[in-house]
């Protein structure tokens, strides 16, 4: 796990003004990377660092000679149009960019007047998917809300035996993960309509949205390997907030015996932002489990797992409607909740997905599945916030939503704060939902 050090430090400030005003997702603290370019521009995409309201290129700061060492090699890494090269250079390689970067854009920096002009504005860039995903694999870390689907279907055995043992996990479809405000259309499928005699063929008409994370692998290992608990968060670069769309009417008639297929492959949105795991590091926390659930087995634990294996990333949904946007309604705040009430921690699915000599590679994608809280307004799905479709969320307009309808607008935000060290967050992670294809 990252230890804390002078980046961290709440008291350092930047020579970008837009940095230091407390409330900014990008304080100097967190300088998460992306994969960008100037709207409408035609240039080639290429990595960057968030720091206030602007962007500095990366490949232009390397150009005029800004960093030295293993930080220019990684520089040079994140200057291409993904970010899977600076992604295979390990830990050692992204902590040394970090603290390059930091040094860099501190107040009184000598860098400051080679830098200023390597700067974008971030209401001038368009992104790009930040790494070539190879492979995407959706676990479902959340106790609550597998239970509380659960507790749809079997009410009187919501949990299934395995769920406390072993994380759950199946292969998506890299292909269809999108980034951040690219529209998509409503998936098309076959599903059972209840009372029917034969499966009809059509629009989703319980469309769903998944609050997650995810997870995005650094160095990968060889065909065969384990990686072990004392080493999996080495493994990973960073972690971004993540939508697996859902059609809740198609899964249940397909997903049995394989598991779902045209519910989920249709799109995944990221956020463009990746956040190093060495700049979440001040917002650690214990991890546990309630009185009587079993232990982890030992190839799932490690000493420092209860003690700081769980992340306090404060996660929200909001919804705003066509009619919302029309009327000047700001979005309407679905959810609040946090990654902190996760069963299984990252750690551990790097581990459990490798304990059978699976390779991961640079730019592989793990989500973290659905992320609920213990209490109602933590539910992270609306199939949970209406009980399966049986009680409509009210919007501010008056409008009513069981599920996701056409023109809406769904937003995903997060961010960590902790005494003594300075708000940091994600971005936003947004799509709008276009109707079915004709």
């Amino acid at each position: 796990m990252a230890a804390l050090n002078a980046t961290h430090d709440a008291t350092r400030r930047s020579w970008v003004a837009s940095a230091n005003d407390g409330q900014t997702d990008f304080p100097i603290q967190n300088l998460p990377v992306a994969v960008f370019r100037r709207r409408g521009s035609g240039e080639a995409l290429r990595g960057g660092v968030a720091i206030g309201e602007q962007i500095l290129d990366l490949a232009a700061a390397h150009a005029r000679g800004a960093f030295s060492g293993l930080a220019a090699r990684a520089a040079s890494a994140a200057a291409g149009d993904t970010l899977n090269a600076l992604m295979a250079l390990g830990p050692e390689a992204w902590s040394a960019l970090r603290a390059a970067l930091s040094d860099a854009l501190q107040s009184g920096a000598p860098q400051e007047a080679l830098l200023r002009d390597a700067l974008v504005a971030q209401a001038d860039a368009e992104f790009g998917l930040p790494a070539h995903i190879g492979d995407y694999t959706d676990f479902y870390t959340s106790v609550h809300h597998a239970t509380n689907v659960g507790r749809l279907f079997r009410p009187d055995n919501p949990l299934l035996p395995n769920y406390k043992w072993v994380p759950i996990g199946y292969h998506g479809r890299a292909s269809s993960v999108i980034v951040s405000g690219q529209p998509f259309h409503r998936p098309i499928g076959q599903s059972m309509p209840a009372g029917a005699t034969a499966p009809v063929v059509g629009p989703s008409r319980r469309l769903d949205y998944e609050l997650e994370l995810g997870i995005f692998i650094g160095r990968g290992n060889a065909l065969g390997e384990r990686i072990a608990m004392a080493n999996a968060e080495s493994h990973v670069f960073g972690l971004c907030l993540l939508n697996d769309w859902s059609a809740r009417d198609i899964q249940p008639w397909e997903y049995q015996p394989l598991g779902p297929f045209l519910a989920k492959n249709f799109a995944t949105t990221i956020s463009p932002w990746i956040v190093t795991l060495e700049a979440l590091a001040p917002y650690r926390t214990a991890w546990s489990r309630p009185a009587g659930d079993p232990e982890p087995l030992p190839y799932l634990d490690a000493p420092t797992l209860r003690s700081e294996g769980a992340i306090d990333i404060q996660l929200e949904v909001t919804l705003q409607s066509a009619r919302m946007r029309e009327s000047g309604l700001a979005p309407h705040r679905l959810c609040r909740t946090s990654y902190r009430h996760a069963y299984w921690t990252l750690a551990q699915l790097v581990t459990h997905h490798t304990v059978n000599g699976c390779n991961l590679q640079s730019g592989d994608l793990l989500g973290t599945g659905t992320l609920s809280g213990p209490t109602a307004d933590e539910m992270g799905a609306l199939l949970e916030l209406t009980a399966g479709g049986k009680q409509p969320v009210t919007l501010p307009d008056g409008e009513q939503r069981t599920f996701i309808e056409d023109g809406d607008r769904v937003a995903l935000h997060g961010h960590c704060a902790a005494p003594g060290f300075v708000r940091l967050g994600f971005g936003a992670c947004e799509a709008t939902l276009l109707p079915a294809r004709t």
